[in-house]
């Protein structure tokens, strides 16, 4: 486990974290609604997997996948207990295998926000070998228009933007909420992203 992962796995094993809001973020819940979340689904940084629980009661193939082995195991035990056909597993993010056929569509509720600069590539490198080609990605995450300077770095709308040029093109950036726990809620953006077609 690297150290950001055992760091997350520590939030984990305590006192829910503040992103950790025992119910989908609620853009995920509009997003699915309008169909725009289709076919199989990855979620990228699950946590303890509200997300992907949402989805597959709704009858969607839903996988999640954390570094932090301790989010892992709350996310099994949620699916187990609420008797749902859900697949939760302890992987890299910047390091995902190929999988035996690729995802329609990745969600990523807060992971993209806590890369360093020297990481995004790899994680872009990631995000290719399992998404398929004219997939999409939707990406929440901290915005700069959030005020103050706890939690995660704050993106900027162009920072998006320039990290998915290549080999993707951006369908759209909406302003959104990142729900917290106790009523908390932060300023985010809501990315549209689309793997390029082979050529």
């Amino acid at each position: 486990m690297s150290a950001p992962s055992a760091g997350f796995d520590s939030a984990y094993r305590g006192i829910a974290p503040p992103w950790d809001i025992g119910r989908p973020q609620p853009v995920f819940v509009r997003l699915l609604g309008s169909g725009e979340i289709r076919g199989s689904v990855l979620d990228v940084g699950c946590g303890t997997g509200e997300n992907v629980l949402f989805l597959a009661e709704r009858g969607l193939s839903a996988t999640g996948i954390d570094g932090a082995p301790a989010a892992i195991e709350k996310a099994r035990a949620k699916a187990q207990a609420r008797g749902l056909d859900a697949h939760f597993t302890v992987a890299d993010g910047l390091d995902l295998a190929v999988p035996a056929q690729p995802f329609d569509t990745v969600i990523d509720c807060g992971f993209f926000h806590v890369l360093a600069d020297d990481e995004r590539p790899r994680y872009l490198a990631s995000l290719s070998r399992v998404l398929r080609p004219g997939g999409t990605l939707f990406l929440l995450g901290f915005s700069d228009r959030q005020p103050g300077v706890l939690g995660p770095r704050r993106l900027t709308e162009a920072e998006i933007r320039r990290t998915f040029q290549d080999g993707w093109r951006v369908a759209a950036i909406h302003p959104a909420v990142f729900e917290l726990t106790h009523g908390g809620a932060a300023q985010a953006w809501l990315a549209s992203i689309q793997l390029a077609e082979r050529a």
